[in-house]
């Protein structure tokens, strides 16, 4: 009688841990939601701010077009200045119409997405970066992680599965620290990822019997602790977990260099653009000169805010990397208060 309450228990328990582990993934497909719709309203906002620097391209070139028609008229330009003129018009036009286009789509995705009719009024602005996401300190622990959800449905898995969880965590999860300096990935997490490969490092150290309840085999191998179903996801969920926040670390850090890179970029365009015009006002140099650098400066224009907007991005990935948000993510704002 007592085996049956026993077993009678154990069925419980492993019940109680599978609706525990459906609970968690419920959690992870609402986090994965907040992360589509996060992105999406980025991705919304990168094409407002892109319209409205092609929209304000489109605007200059039509008044360059009305004074270069107006001078080929008095005959003091060429013909082919006026075509070159009306090609830059005609390239900017069409820019803004594609981007008018792929609005209204991603418009109508995010509508789809949040299932409820909404009005997607138009940004006048680019998004402040500090909004998305607040900075991270230094030094943030990798435990930290137990708190994703498919980490936690894996470890409920685990219990269900009749599974010591406290020694499954010390074999299998790598105690590093998360952040180094400026937000970046610490040596530490990337040091579980080989050069190059980026492929998983890390070695389980199984020192302790990782499976109970009448079944422990102290002096497991990892080839035999990995054959269980149970054990090979929940060290597959982890090794997902760091890479996450690993890629999303390395973004971060690598967009903001791209971002700093092009906006001077960005600076150095627009004084070639003033210099390149004054240069043909002045009869120094052919209107080809205007029409390179004038290209030019709107081809920047644009993927200023597409890496913007990819750096946003990252840090909203770096959110559901880290589980949702976590109370160690300190806003450096706030630390530098009066």
């Amino acid at each position: 009688m007592r085996r049956a309450d026993k077993r009678m228990r154990s069925l419980e328990q492993s019940s109680l841990e599978n609706f525990l582990a459906t609970d968690a993934a419920r959690r992870a497909a609402a986090i994965s939601l907040v992360t589509q719709v996060a992105q999406g309203y980025l991705r919304l906002r990168e094409l407002d701010e892109r319209l409205v620097l092609a929209r304000k391209t489109v605007a200059s070139r039509e008044e360059s077009f009305r004074i270069f028609k107006r001078r080929f008229e008095v005959g003091s330009t060429s013909k082919l200045d006026l075509t070159q003129v009306e090609t830059l018009l005609w390239q900017a036009q069409s820019l803004s119409a594609q981007l008018e286009q792929q609005r209204a789509a991603q418009a109508h995705a995010l509508t789809l997405l949040v299932g409820t009719p909404v009005d997607w009024a138009p940004g006048q602005g680019g998004v402040d970066d500090q909004s998305v996401l607040s900075e991270l300190r230094v030094g943030l622990p990798s435990d930290l992680l137990t708190s994703r959800p498919d980490i936690a449905a894996a470890e409920h898995q685990l219990k269900a599965a009749l599974t010591n969880i406290g020694a499954a965590r010390a074999a299998f999860f790598p105690r590093v620290t998360l952040t180094g300096a400026f937000g970046s990935a610490s040596a530490e997490l990337d040091g579980l990822f080989g050069a190059g490969s980026r492929s998983w490092t890390f070695l389980p150290s199984i020192s302790l019997p990782i499976f109970d309840a009448g079944r422990n085999r102290a002096n497991l191998d990892l080839a035999n602790v990995r054959s269980d179903l149970a054990v090979a996801s929940y060290e597959k969920s982890i090794q997902n977990a760091f890479r996450d926040v690993s890629d999303a670390l390395s973004a971060r850090r690598w967009l903001t260099e791209q971002v700093r890179i092009q906006q001077n970029t960005l600076a150095a365009q627009t004084e070639r653009a003033r210099l390149a015009t004054l240069r043909y006002d002045n009869g120094a140099a052919a209107f080809l000169e205007v029409l390179d650098a004038q290209r030019d400066l709107l081809s920047v224009e644009q993927q200023l805010v597409q890496t913007r907007s990819a750096l946003l991005s990252s840090r909203v990935s770096l959110y559901a990397a880290l589980g949702g948000g976590t109370t160690e993510l300190i806003s450096v704002s706030a630390s530098r208060a009066p």
